[in-house]
Order: structure tokens, then C-alpha cells, then sequence
């Protein structure tokens, strides 16, 4: 009987930790880096547009697009086939990507086609591409809006990040944020 009692006592003492530290951290969090803890969500208005920590699905050739997703940008469940690079069903994925690339873009040649836009993240979900697949859609979205292609330049210049803290990570850009800003700009043609 003892047991039972200093195991009870045990496992409340601990819950009441546990729910103590989680509240303190999410306080903490909440207080000091309020948009971060709370997904780093992008409104216009009063109108919830995303998140810029995951990526979504832009069907419009009009705008960027970001890497393949092979959940389809289900955020309730984060991962990818760990596929081979021999693996059948990874090599007709690829060669559909590329067919697709093709297809969008016949103005850039297939060389010029950066990695990332024909690979998937290990989330599925990644909302970032690089300076390279932002600036090979350019002609694509230059053809389709009317913006001038210099133009397009800038914005994908001005949406550029660095390395985190200057050394980790690449240069990359954030899709979302990207297409709000070019879904600002006047288009030439409708």
C-alpha cells in the first residue's frame, strides 16, 4: 500500500511539474517572440493568408512556385517517402516534375532548371526555394503578368534572406511572402 501511495504522489508531483514548465515556456515564448510562438502566420487584414514556416501549393503559373510536395502540403502530417535515387516511383516523380517544367516554362532552358524546384524536402512542407528558382520562373511570370523581368528581379532580390547568424543554412527565398509581394504589383496583362 505504501507503494501505490509514493507512486500516486510521484505522478502528481510530476504532472504538476510538467504542466508548470509548459506553461512557463509558452509564457516565455509568448512574450518574448509572440509572432514566432504563435506560427509565424501572415494576414492581410483581418484574413489569415499562411504560415511563412510552411509551404503551400500555388497552382496559378502566374505565380512562384515552390518545391514538390509529396504530401500535397498537408501540414497535419510532415514527411516524405524516403525514396532511393534508383527507385522507380522517385524516377517517374522526377521525370513528371521535369515534363511539367518543360511545359511552364519553355523559355528556360532545362539546364538552367535548379534542383529544388524538381526535389521535395524531407517535410514536404519546406515554404523556402532558392534565389536560382525564383529567378528561372521569372520569364514564366514575366510572359503571364506583363511585369517587366527586371522588375521581378528586384522583388526576388528584396526577398532574399541570408545564412541564419551568417553561416548556417543557404540563401533562400520565402514563396509566400514572395507571391503577396508580386500579387501587389500592377500586372500589364490579365
Amino acid at each position: 500500500m505504501k507503494t501505490i501511495i509514493i507512486t500516486v504522489r510521484t505522478s502528481i508531483l510530476l504532472m504538476v511539474l510538467i504542466l508548470v514548465y509548459q506553461l512557463a515556456v509558452t509564457g516565455i515564448a509568448q512574450a518574448a517572440m509572440p509572432h514566432k510562438a504563435n506560427g509565424s502566420l501572415i494576414y492581410d487584414g483581418k484574413k489569415l493568408i499562411g504560415s511563412e514556416l510552411i509551404g503551400q501549393s500555388f497552382t496559378s503559373p502566374r505565380y512562384f512556385q515552390g518545391r514538390v510536395s509529396s504530401i500535397d502540403y498537408n501540414a497535419a502530417s510532415s514527411g516524405t517517402p524516403n525514396y532511393a535515387p534508383s527507385n522507380p516511383d522517385m524516377l517517374k516523380r522526377v521525370q513528371d516534375s521535369i515534363t511539367q517544367w518543360k511545359a511552364n516554362n519553355p523559355d528556360v532552358p532545362l539546364r538552367q532548371l535548379p534542383i529544388d524546384l524538381i526535389s521535395n524536402s524531407g517535410s514536404g512542407l519546406d515554404p523556402d526555394i532558392s534565389p536560382a528558382s525564383a529567378r528561372a520562373q521569372i520569364p514564366r511570370i514575366s510572359s503571364l503578368t506583363g511585369i517587366p523581368a527586371e522588375q521581378l528581379e528586384q522583388l526576388v532580390k528584396e526577398h532574399t534572406a541570408g545564412r541564419d547568424l551568417g553561416l548556417f543554412g543557404e540563401e533562400h527565398v520565402n514563396v509566400l511572402k514572395l507571391n503577396i509581394a508580386l500579387s501587389k504589383l500592377p500586372a500589364n496583362k490579365h
